[in-house]
């Protein structure tokens, strides 16, 4: 039967990458805690991952596997992205004046808000991996009709994910009233987010090597 194997198949796959920890997951969990544009930046992930899913199920993960540079290039401006943050993220948990979650820290505007969400979803080349390559194979193996559930039901999983991670955060403000909480979350915010700049960075610079070592010949 078309429905169940291909929304189920979407449903379950999404899900089981989405919950990952990882630099998005974070940057939404915090914005749910400061209760700042939780709702447009749960659209904006969740559109994200409809159209990244969608662009793999009609075969544009091949266009990635032939565009190495591009891959590299992202991986550059994601480490260098991951990397701000995170020492953001550090200063913060070592300020002598702690946040605290009722909206008065980190007053960006929607649009400044909107544009990291953007910079954590498409500078990331593992959210390519994932869903244009991994899911995109999958969904594009599926018969043409089952197609659209398998994209429906990423798009769902996706979708509760992120509204209960923007907004089920709101449960974790006793905890968060606390100066040593938000210590605690910048720090793991800190750490995930130099970690995988360092690992972008790493791939990034060994992507570009064929390509800087080409211009000796110049």
């Amino acid at each position: 039967m078309l429905i169940p194997s291909g929304f189920a198949s979407g449903f379950g796959l999404a899900a089981a990458l989405i919950v990952a920890i990882g630099a998005q997951n974070l940057f939404v969990l915090r914005q749910g805690l400061l209760r700042r544009h939780v709702m447009p930046v749960v659209m904006f992930c969740t559109l994200s991952d409809m159209v990244l899913v969608s662009a793999g199920v009609l075969g544009m993960g091949v266009i990635v596997q032939r565009m190495p540079a591009l891959i590299w290039v992202m991986s550059l401006g994601g480490a260098v992205f991951l990397a701000w943050y995170g020492l953001g993220a550090l200063r913060r948990a070592f300020a002598p004046v702690a946040m605290v979650a009722d909206g008065r820290e980190g007053q960006h505007s929607l649009a400044g808000t909107l544009g990291r969400a953007a910079a954590f979803t498409y500078l990331n080349p593992h959210v390519y991996l994932d869903t244009v390559l991994l899911m995109g194979a999958v969904g594009g193996g599926l018969p043409g009709a089952a197609r659209p559930l398998f994209v429906a039901g990423a798009a769902t999983a996706s979708a509760l994910w992120f509204t209960g991670l923007g907004f089920g955060a709101r449960l974790l403000h006793p905890v968060f009233a606390r100066p040593a909480a938000w210590r605690v979350l910048d720090g793991l915010v800190a750490a995930v987010m130099l970690m995988l700049a360092g690992m972008l960075a790493v791939r990034g610079l060994g992507g570009a090597a064929p390509y800087l070592a080409a211009l000796h010949w110049f």
